[in-house]
């Protein structure tokens, strides 16, 4: 019935009119369901009443308000509603929607509801009391059968429900101890992990997982009673670690400091083969390599040290190890001790080696092994350093490092200007300045500044251009002394050939002449020359990787080179020159070799072009001095020339032995005077091959020294008397050097010249042979006077003799 219904209340779409059936349904279902007690029946009938009353009320106003036509209508829909089945009611309602009455129908529709629940209200009270007995007896037969099958039913539930609260006790119980042991057995784990990182001495991730173990796990299980256990015993295990690191951090250090020097080889033989290999890339220029400070990337070089060495083997874990420590309070002290440590051994390696000194080792091989050595220690010393630095925290930091480096780079530049200038062997000096650039080179990939290393080197450069310059006066001086001083002479176009190559000779007419020929210069004129080119190449060997441009090296060449012919040659060729050994032929020889070097120094400065790239006219290009030099050695040769020619003169004359009061004449000159001239003509003739004014100065020279010589044996004081015959004898002598002035002895010097030499001995001698004094007197101090070049008071003397 409550279906059939709900049933009619959903055909119903007026809001109102479901109302009225949801109204109808709940009144139904309270008479049917709803039993009230016994003891209650006049309050039920009150209650329905009391409906009853309010529902006639509403019909009586409904009905003074309906017309009849309406009132017939709803009747009718309403006879329908209540007689025809629930399925064909849809109709029925719809007539309701299409009429406008609406209100008025919900209206009749609640006065038929009240009429039917008065209807239902008498007939419940006429068969109440026989109603609720029945179903009184149905609810005790369904409920006692109901009961049984529940309890029989329940009986299996509740045991079920037993174990399955047993099991689930059972599931939170289990559930809390796997939560609770998830929680202890990491704890446990690391424990037992440390236990056995401590027995196997792996003190490094020993540390680590203490320190895990205190800050992370222990703190979430400090509830239980182990934990403490742990947390007691691990300040010992700390303590116990502190004190294994300490111990091989000593032991670490004892480590570096003995492999230190085998590191350092390591990192040196690798950085001269990374230099190898970038020296053979083509480069341009050679300009210097900026470098400013330490590096701040970790990776430090680009050639990777050996790590097979027992330093490298120990401190993957030492250094890690120690920094963890300092982690742990200790950092002071770790620090303080490495620093302090590592501060002594550096002290000990920026100490000079025994044998790095040349003067207590003159062996070169001994003393370049003590700088090797020295070297090693130190590059091994630093790069340990500075591999401390990138893999640990702490330990050493930027500014220890700096201070450390400032402080050994003073020391290394002290020592070597020291101990290097005790180098004599230019050798060990170039083997020396490539040892400082590997050196340099190996320190600056790891991040030092080495620039002043570099300027260590400019001071060894000039103390390398002084052991030159040594050397090769040495060189010179040997050279001088093998000379013969005489022509060379080839037989064959190869020896004329080897001559060429050495020496840049240019001779058309000396080509062209035929085999054995005659080269004008002596063998020191190759060999002067090719010696002064391998000295420059000498200077050039040391400026090589010093990150010096082109014309710096240049500039340094040519002042190297300007020194060895100014002041090494040039006093080599001076102190040749004033030998007493050398003779006129050496000097002429000496002014021939000059002349030929002298040309050859345009050749020189192309050589120092070609080697240097550097053009000489170049702005500020120093020019070489060789021109000036070989002028000067020549007019040295040239006055020495003179010097040694008067001093001949002065040996023939020292063999004169006048008989001054010789009575007549002999009839010829004296022996040692016709000696003299043949003297003096061989060696003019050997003056054709200098240049023509130096010969004609030298013969004039030679025949003014002999007139004066001359006159000073007639004055000579010793001679205190002398007679005519010893006058025309010496008269006979003035002629023989008159006929040797008027031969012409040196081309291009007349005769007549050469003559005004003798002109004052000349006219003294006719003034005394002629006696012709009436003239002397008379024309004395007149321009046109016959004995004008007579001195009165020479006159004087020989006349008083």
């Amino acid at each position: 019935m409550v279906c059939v219904l709900f049933r009619i209340a959903e055909l119903f779409h007026s809001h109102d009119v479901s109302r009225v059936f949801c109204h109808l349904c709940i009144t139904l279902l309270s008479v049917i369901y709803i039993t009230p007690p016994r003891s209650q029946p006049v309050q039920v009938v009150l209650h329905l009443k009391e409906g009853r009353k309010t529902s006639d009320a509403f019909c009586a106003k409904m009905a003074e308000s309906e017309s009849l036509e309406i009132t017939a209508e709803h009747e009718r829909i309403l006879r329908e509603i209540e007689s025809t089945d629930t399925a064909c009611i849809g109709p029925t309602l719809r007539s309701v929607y299409d009429g406008s009455e609406h209100e008025h129908f919900l209206d009749k529709l609640e006065t038929r509801i009240k009429g039917h629940d008065r209807e239902i209200e008498k007939m419940c009270n006429f068969h109440y009391q026989g109603f609720v007995d029945s179903i009184t007896e149905l609810l005790k037969v369904q409920v006692v059968s109901t009961n049984q099958q529940l309890q029989d039913s329940g009986k299996e539930m509740v045991s079920r429900m037993e174990e399955l609260n047993r099991c689930l006790v059972q599931q939170r119980n289990i559930a809390t101890t796997i939560d609770k042991l998830t929680l202890c057995l990491p704890v446990l784990k690391m424990y037992s992990r440390l236990n056995d990182q401590m027995k196997a001495k792996r003190y490094y991730p020993a540390l680590k997982t203490l320190d895990i173990l205190e800050h992370e796990f222990l703190p979430k299980v400090i509830q239980y009673r182990f934990s403490r256990i742990m947390m007691d015993a691990l300040p010992k295990l700390r303590q116990q670690i502190r004190d294994v690191s300490m111990s091989d951090l000593k032991d670490f250090l004892e480590s570096i400091r003995k492999h230190s020097e085998h590191i350092g080889q390591t990192a040196m033989r690798q950085a001269e083969q990374q230099r190898g290999l970038d020296s053979s890339a083509p480069r341009k220029g050679c300009g210097p390599e900026t470098h400013l400070g330490r590096k701040d990337a970790g990776s430090s070089s680009d050639a990777e040290v050996d790590t097979n060495s027992p330093a490298s083997e120990q401190d993957s874990g030492i250094l890690e190890e120690d920094d963890d420590v300092e982690e742990e309070g200790a950092r002071d002290k770790f620090e303080n001790y490495y620093q302090q440590q590592r501060r002594q051994q550096a002290r000990l390696v920026l100490s000079a080696q025994s044998n790095m000194t040349a003067k207590s080792f003159p062996l070169e091989h001994e003393t370049l092994e003590g700088y090797k050595k020295y070297f090693n220690q130190i590059v091994g010393f630093f790069v340990v350093e500075d591999h401390i630095l990138h893999t640990t925290q702490g330990l050493v930091n930027n500014a220890y490092m700096e201070e450390l480096w400032a402080m050994a780079l003073s020391k290394i530049i002290a020592v070597l200007r020291t101990h290097s200038s005790y180098s004599t062997d230019p050798n060990l000096v170039l083997d020396l300045k490539n040892l400082i650039v590997i050196f340099a080179d190996t320190l600056q990939g790891y991040g030092y500044l080495v620039n002043q290393l570099f300027d260590l080197l400019l001071e060894i450069r000039d103390q390398y251009c002084e052991v030159l310059l040594k050397k090769w006066a040495a060189v010179f001086r040997q050279l001088f002394d093998d000379d013969n001083y005489t022509p060379i002479l080839v037989n064959s176009q190869e020896e004329f050939q080897n001559v060429t190559n050495q020496f840049p000779l240019v001779d058309v007419a000396l080509e062209e002449e035929s085999f054995p020929k005659k080269i004008p210069f002596s063998q020191f004129v190759p060999s002067i020359f090719a010696q002064v080119k391998a000295f420059t190449q000498a200077c050039l060997k040391f400026s090589e990787d010093l990150h010096l441009s082109s014309t710096e090296i240049d500039d340094m060449i040519r002042k190297s080179a300007n020194l060895l012919l100014t002041r090494v040659l040039s006093s080599a060729l001076q102190s040749l020159i004033r030998k007493t050994h050398i003779g006129l032929t050496e000097l002429v020889q000496i002014i021939i070799n000059t002349t030929y070097l002298e040309q050859s120094c345009k050749h020189l400065e192309e050589f120092v072009t070609d080697i240097t790239n550097v053009s000489p006219e170049t702005v500020h290009t120093t020019k070489l001095y060789g021109t000036s030099t070989f002028k000067d050695a020549r007019h040295t040769a040239e006055e020495e020339i003179y010097t040694k020619l008067n001093q001949k003169i002065d040996e023939f004359l020292q063999l004169a032995d006048y008989d001054w009061m010789l009575v007549e004449p002999l009839g010829h000159a004296s022996d040692y005077l016709v000696d003299l001239i043949n003297f003096l003509r061989s060696t003019f003739a050997v003056f054709t091959h200098l240049p023509g004014k130096v010969a004609q100065t030298a013969c004039m020279s030679a025949c003014k020294h002999l007139a004066s010589t001359l006159l000073q044996l007639l004055l000579n004081p010793e001679v205190k008397q002398l007679t005519m015959g010893a006058i025309q004898q010496f008269n006979l002598d003035l002629l023989q050097c008159e006929s040797f002035a008027s031969s012409e002895p040196v081309s291009g010097l007349q005769g007549e010249t050469l003559q005004l030499a003798f002109i004052d001995l000349r006219q003294l001698l006719d003034l005394f042979m002629v006696w012709d004094w009436s003239t002397y007197l008379a024309d004395y101090g007149q321009a046109s006077s016959k004995y004008l070049r007579v001195n009165p008071s020479t006159a004087l003397v020989l006349l008083e003799k």
